[in-house]
C-alpha cells in the first residue's frame, strides 16, 4: 500500500512499463494496480490473482527477471534478498534508506534522530534521481475488476441491515500482539461506542471477534474470517469511521479516504507509518499512551509485552478512543 505512489508517479510521469517483486502472500494487492503490468510473486501461488508468475524460490524468479531487460530497479525493501536481486541483474538501482541505525538509537537508547517525514516521502526519495517527484495524491488502492462486482455483493449481503445508517468499522488485528488492544478493552470500547460496530479482521481473529460480539452487545456484528482482503476493504469504504491499530488495513482506509482513529501500542507514530492522505486532507485521530519509557520496544512488534506490564495498551485511554468515533460520525 504505501509503495503506490512511487508506482503511480513512475507511470503517470515517466510512462513507465513497472513489474512489481513481492511475495506471494501480497501479491493480490499490487496485481490488482493497473499501473502495473506484472506482479512476480515469490512463494506458494495464490489462486485468482491474474497477470503474475509466481516463484518457489527467488531462485527460480531470477532468470526470469533477467530476462526482461529492466532499465532501472527501485529497491523499497532494501535486505539482503533485494541485494541479491540488483547483484544478478546488473542493472542501476536506487535504495530505500531504512533508516536502522536511527531506529535502532530510538528504540534501545530513547534518542530520536529520524527524520521528520512519513515513510512514503522516504520512498518517493529513491525515484528523484530519475527526475519523478510526489505528486500529492496519497496512496491507490484498486479492487480486482473481475471481482468488483462479487466483492459489492457479498458485502451487501452480509451488511444490509445496517448500510443506511452510520456505522463503525473496528480492525481488531494486528501482526504482532503488542500491536493490539486486549480483547477486554475491545469489548468495553465496543460496548460504549452508541452506533453499530463491525469487526473485521483474518481468519485468525474470528475466534476473538467472536468473543468480543458476544459480550459487547446486538450492536456488534463480527465479520473476521469471513471475507477476503478486498471485501474487507470494500466494507470499511463503506464504514463511516474507522478504528485501527497500526497495520495495513490502516494504510487502505487511508488510501480510501476514510476517517481513521488509530490506537498504538509499542510501535509509534514517529516512524513514519502512520495514515497517509492525499495533500489537504486529513482525517487521523491519534490514540497513544504518551511519555511511557518504555515506548517503542520495537520497530515492529512482538508476541508480548518484554516487559510483562503492556501499559502501552493497557493504559490506553479508552475514552479518547471513543470520543474520537463520536466527533468523526
Amino acid at each position: 500500500m504505501l509503495t503506490s505512489p512511487v508506482v503511480r508517479c513512475l507511470f503517470l510521469q515517466k510512462n513507465a512499463t513497472i513489474h512489481f517483486l513481492t511475495k506471494s502472500a501480497f501479491a493480490a494487492i499490487p496485481a490488482a494496480n493497473p499501473m502495473v503490468h506484472r506482479v512476480y510473486a515469490l512463494g506458494a501461488p495464490k489462486t485468482g490473482i491474474e497477470n503474475t508468475v509466481f516463484g518457489a524460490s527467488l531462485g527460480e524468479i531470477l532468470p526470469l527477471l533477467k530476462a526482461e531487460g529492466y532499465d532501472y530497479i527501485i529497491d523499497l525493501h532494501h535486505n539482503l534478498r533485494s541485494l541479491r536481486v540488483k547483484i544478478s541483474l546488473r542493472t542501476p538501482a536506487f535504495s530505500f534508506d531504512k533508516l536502522n541505525w536511527q531506529k535502532w538509537l530510538l528504540v534501545r537508547l530513547g534518542i530520536n534522530f529520524l527524520p521528520n517525514k512519513h515513510i512514503v516521502e522516504r520512498y518517493m526519495a529513491t525515484t528523484e534521481p530519475l527526475g519523478v517527484q510526489y505528486d500529492g495524491q496519497g496512496l491507490n488502492f484498486h479492487y480486482p475488476a473481475q471481482q468488483a462486482e462479487h466483492i459489492a455483493h457479498r458485502v451487501a449481503q452480509i451488511s444490509a441491515a445496517w448500510q443506511q445508517q452510520p456505522f463503525v468499522a473496528f480492525v481488531i488485528g494486528a501482526t504482532h500482539a503488542t500491536k493490539r488492544l486486549p480483547i477486554n478493552k475491545i469489548i468495553e470500547i465496543c460496548g460504549q461506542i452508541p452506533y453499530p460496530v463491525v469487526l473485521v479482521g483474518g481468519p485468525s481473529e474470528q475466534a476473538s471477534g467472536d468473543a468480543i460480539a458476544a459480550a459487547a452487545g446486538n450492536h456488534v456484528v463480527n465479520t473476521s474470517g469471513q471475507l477476503s482482503l478486498f471485501e474487507s476493504a470494500f466494507l470499511i469504504e463503506k464504514a463511516t469511521v474507522v478504528v485501527t491499530h497500526d497495520t495495513g488495513m490502516m494504510h487502505i482506509a487511508a488510501a480510501l479516504g476514510k476517517r481513521i482513529v488509530s490506537v498504538w501500542g509499542n510501535t509509534i507514530p514517529e516512524f513514519g507509518m502512520y495514515p497517509f492522505y492525499a495533500a489537504g486532507q486529513s482525517g487521523e485521530t491519534r490514540v497513544e499512551v504518551a511519555n511511557l519509557p518504555c515506548r517503542p520496544c520495537s520497530k515492529i512488534g512482538h508476541q508480548k509485552c518484554p516487559r510483562g506490564h503492556f501499559k502501552c495498551m493497557q493504559n490506553i485511554p479508552i475514552d479518547a478512543i471513543i470520543e474520537g468515533v463520536v466527533k468523526a460520525i
